[in-house]
């Protein structure tokens, strides 16, 4: 599955193209993990791949967190490839802005997940850890522990290093390594 996840990715995210990131950072490649993940076929691969990693966490969580809009995916996926393998875990959506309307929440699924629960972050693209980093205040401000973070793609530009200074164990599915120069 891994294997085929990586083709899938290589064939409909991966794109070698000069491009400005969400860092502001200027690339000579672009990764839009959601052309590969949305597709049937990249839900089952990556909801199996991603949980696989998991296992490799030192604390387990009991639910996985996706921040909006790439992460969501992600965490939905693991979560009902972890029903289908009866080892059940939540997904929690989480907002970059707290909702203005309605419920007014900065998270989404996690009413059923008690606080001090451990819970895993799921990303598709890491770059500078940024977004992964205030994901984890957020959810560590609503009371839960951080299991550790799942990227799906690793591109190598200082992301691995602060998410660790910052104290998360990191593991990446993929990296810059595993796609064409």
């Amino acid at each position: 599955m891994r294997d085929r996840l990586l083709a899938l990715l290589t064939e409909r995210s991966y794109a070698k193209r000069d491009v400005v990131l969400a860092s502001g950072r200027r690339s000579d490649f672009f990764i839009d993990c959601k052309q590969a993940v949305l597709t049937a076929e990249g839900h089952v691969l990556v909801g199996s791949v991603m949980l696989d990693a998991l296992s490799s966490l030192a604390t387990k969580p009991v639910a996985v967190a996706g921040v909006e809009l790439g992460g969501c995916p992600l965490a939905s996926a693991v979560a009902l490839t972890s029903f289908q393998r009866h080892a059940p875990l939540d997904a929690i959506y989480v907002r970059k802005e707290a909702k203005d309307h309605g419920s007014a929440r900065l998270l989404e699924g996690n009413t059923r997940v008690p606080q001090g629960s451990a819970v895993a972050i799921l990303e598709d693209v890491i770059t500078t850890g940024g977004s992964t980093i205030k994901c984890a205040e957020k959810l560590r401000a609503a009371g839960y522990a951080i299991a550790g973070v799942v990227a799906l793609v690793d591109r190598k530009e200082g992301g691995r290093e602060a998410i660790e200074a910052a104290g998360l164990p990191l593991i990446s599915c993929f990296t810059r390594d595993d796609f064409p120069r």
